[in-house]
C-alpha cells in the first residue's frame, strides 16, 4: 500500500468516503480488519431484514461499492489499495446474511470470513489478480463471503 489516505481524501468526496468504509479504512493496523469490524453491525441488522429486503441491500452496496472504488482507487493511482474496505463490508454482509441470527454465528462469521478473504484461495487468488476496476476490487470479497456462507451455513445445518 504505497498511498496513504488521509481524513482530507477520505472527507473531499463521497465516493471516496464510501470506498474507505465511512473511514474505517484510514486505521493503520489492519484496515481490511477494521473495515470488516465496522461493517458488522450493519450485518447483523441486514440479518432482521424481510429477505428480499436485505438481498436488495446487498445488491446495492455491491452497485455503488464497485462504483466507489473506481473512483477512489483512480484518485489513489492504485488498483487495490488496502484502505478500500467497501469490499470487506460486501463480502461479510454475505457471510452473515442467511446464518442463524445468534451472536456465535456472527462472531464465526467475522472471522471466517477474515481468514478466507486473507488466505484468498482459489479462485479468490485468481480473481484478484485478474479482474481489475471496482468490479476487481469488489468480487474477490464477493465470492470470499460466498465461500464463508456456504461454509458456515453447512456448519449450521450440520448441528
Amino acid at each position: 500500500m504505497s498511498f496513504k489516505p488521509t481524513l482530507q481524501f477520505t472527507l473531499e468526496n463521497p465516493w471516496h468516503f464510501i470506498a474507505l468504509g465511512f473511514g474505517s479504512g484510514l486505521s493503520r493496523w489492519a484496515p481490511g480488519t477494521a473495515g470488516t469490524l465496522a461493517a458488522m453491525p450493519l450485518a447483523i441488522g441486514i440479518t432482521y431484514l424481510p429477505l428480499w429486503l436485505s438481498g436488495l441491500v446487498i445488491l446495492a452496496t455491491l452497485v455503488i461499492g464497485t462504483h466507489a472504488c473506481t473512483i477512489a482507487s483512480s484518485a489513489m493511482g492504485e488498483h487495490d489499495n488496502g484502505s478500500i474496505v467497501i469490499d470487506e463490508f460486501a463480502g461479510v454482509f454475505i457471510t452473515v446474511w442467511l446464518l442463524p441470527a445468534e451472536p456465535l454465528w456472527w462472531i464465526a462469521g467475522f472471522l471466517v470470513f477474515r481468514l478466507i478473504d486473507i488466505a484468498k484461495p482459489w479462485p479468490i487468488n485468481w480473481l484478484d489478480k485478474q479482474v481489475k476496476g471496482g468490479w476487481g476490487i469488489m468480487l474477490d470479497d464477493v465470492v470470499a463471503g460466498a465461500m464463508s456462507a456456504t461454509a458456515l451455513l453447512l456448519a449450521a445445518n450440520w448441528s
